[in-house]
């Protein structure tokens, strides 16, 4: 067998598993690695301008693809930048991979410059951590992080390359190289059949639809389910567009932030939860007493230790939904079961028709629920959207309508400021090949815009173009009503100067060779977002339209952060 440049082989795999774009910054302890990917050729390359954007960059990229996207970063301190990308995946569960250079192996003990155990800081927030000590080892070591990244319950992987390792020969023939198969996880029979006893039994009956109905592409097979039976569908946040929200079924999203009026009240009043890849988080269920009342519940995940992780459920299934939901709608069929629109569903869909909240605001300042309103009229069902963290998750949680998976992309659960822009930069460029001309819009605050707006230059050097949506209320909205109404009592350092200092943010687009516009009137709004989606087209750069809204828009339409003990929120 013919020797390589082990570099070569490894990126003979990260070829071989799908991956055609990578996102990093090249220094000196990970320079083979880019000689390999500049002489072999095949794989894109974007230069980043922090480390923690190139991590967001590939999250963004396998929320879209499904697949694995790559990081690639030196020694030291860019693999410390990369931590937050690692966790925020970890969280969501998002398979991706982060590459770190490395000093040489005998100079590890030594404390070398830009020498850091990256493996130990990395281990809490990835599926698997690993430093490659054995040139031979790299290949096998790169094919196990793919499939441990896909496996089971996805998640990040970290490898760090020693540049001594880096710089060997091995023996390598890719001609006779593959994946390592990953195998999902069927669900047992009998317990397939005894959920489907319990549905069977229950009056009310509700489907929960979490994150890992998306992550294993089942949407198709749980509207399959829901029609088969007639039972409504809510999702967590996560879940947002599992089902098509204007779907008949569809029974809103429960919790005490990114919920629907209607969704907490038609879980109120469930006897059974089939809860499906969802993970029971805080701000989902709110006060456990409340949440579980006398209701039933089904929980059916992929990871064995989710199970029983929040509360001990009437019935535990370890399988992949999409293979559950496969052999429950089977067994229905068998037992020649089907169901009819009766009363349930009917009662779902008048609390639907009547619990909603005001979004036909025409004041001014705008009121945020206005904001969303024009943003539902205007895109299309294949608009794909990124948001983060703040009111502005908990107002599109709460308005936001989202008809199709992967279209709506939310760091749920770590919630990092500045996620939108890099992430946007991955979804738009993983569209290339395959929806060249599909939109891509991210949803930011004025405060989170600022945390990783450095990537804009990315997506002007690379021609990548997407809108920003701005909804600027002017300071930390989110914090100061934690402050405000959460017992505390104050009102401390939330002002971000604003107006003393003249933060501009459409002059900061500029700097960067991107677009932007201000609307100060709700009337103006749909006209700017018609001027963004010709600019980004003519363009090929990011747009922003900055949107300022009510800075009382929070308790104008009932976002609460108190811990709340009933789930019906302020009108």
């Amino acid at each position: 067998m013919a020797k390589v440049p082990v570099m070569s082989a490894v990126v003979d795999i990260l070829k071989s598993e799908g991956v055609d774009i990578a996102y990093g910054c090249p220094g000196a302890a990970i320079l083979p690695l880019y000689q390999a990917m500049e002489r072999d050729g095949g794989i894109e390359h974007l230069i980043v301008r922090h480390e923690e954007g190139a991590t967001h960059m590939a999250d963004g990229w396998s929320r879209t693809t499904g697949g694995v996207g790559v990081a690639i970063g030196t020694s030291g301190p860019a693999g410390t930048n990369m931590i937050t990308g690692l966790y925020t995946a970890h969280a969501d569960s998002v398979p991706i991979l982060c590459i770190t250079g490395q000093a040489a192996s005998d100079r590890l003990h030594q404390e070398a410059f830009q020498a850091v155990d990256i493996v130990e800081i990395a281990k809490p927030v990835t599926k698997w951590a690993v430093q490659v000590k054995e040139a031979a080892q790299a290949p096998w070591i790169f094919r196990e992080a793919f499939r441990v990244a896909r496996s089971g319950r996805p998640g990040p992987v970290l490898i760090d390359l020693p540049i001594d390792v880096q710089k060997q020969e091995i023996e390598w023939d890719a001609s006779i190289d593959a994946p390592l198969p990953v195998t999902p996880v069927a669900p047992h029979p009998p317990r397939v059949e005894r959920a489907l006893d319990m549905l069977l039994a229950a009056e009310r009956p509700l489907l929960l639809a979490g994150g890992g109905v998306i992550l294993a592409d089942a949407s198709d097979e749980l509207v399959e389910l829901a029609e088969l039976l007639q039972i409504p569908v809510q999702a967590t946040l996560m879940g947002k567009g599992a089902i098509d929200e204007d779907h008949p079924l569809y029974a809103g999203m429960t919790g005490i932030q990114t919920s629907q009026r209607y969704g907490n009240a038609s879980f109120l009043e469930a006897d059974l939860v089939l809860a499906l890849g969802a993970r029971f988080g805080d701000r989902h269920t709110g006060q456990l007493d409340v949440y579980r009342g006398e209701r039933k519940f089904i929980h059916v995940d992929v990871e064995p230790t989710q199970i029983g992780k929040v509360f001990g459920p009437d019935l535990g299934i370890v399988s992949d939904t999409k293979l559950f939901l496969r052999a429950l709608t089977e067994a229905a069929r068998a037992r020649g079961v089907s169901g009819t629109s009766g009363s349930w569903a009917e009662r779902v869909r008048s609390l639907k028709a009547s619990l909603v909240r005001r979004e036909d605001f025409d004041d001014v300042p705008i009121k945020a629920p206005r904001v969303y309103k024009e943003i539902n009229a205007f895109y299309g069902r294949d608009t794909y959207f990124v948001t983060a963290i703040g009111l502005y998750q908990i107002w599109g949680g709460q308005h936001q309508k989202a008809p199709k998976p992967r279209h709506y992309q939310v760091c749920g659960q770590a919630g990092p400021l500045g996620w939108e822009i890099p992430a946007a930069i991955g979804v738009k460029t993983a569209l290339r090949r395959t929806e060249p001309d599909a939109e891509v819009v991210g949803i930011v605050g004025d405060y989170g815009f600022q945390f990783l707006v450095e990537e804009l230059a990315v997506a002007a050097q690379y021609d990548v173009p997407f809108v920003l949506i701005m909804i600027n209320n002017e300071y930390l909205g989110l914090i100061r009503m934690a402050e405000d109404h959460g017992g505390y009592g104050m009102k401390y350092e939330v002002d971000i100067h604003y107006d003393e200092f003249g933060t501009d943010n459409v002059k900061i687009m500029e700097a960067y060779g991107c677009s932007g516009r201000r609307v100060l009137a709700p009337g103006d709004i749909r006209p700017a977002l018609e001027w963004a989606r010709k600019e980004a087209g003519r363009t090929s750069r990011p747009v922003l339209v900055e949107i300022m809204i009510d800075r009382e828009s929070d308790t104008a339409n009932g976002v609460r952060i108190d811990r709340m003990r009933e789930y019906e929120p302020v009108p």
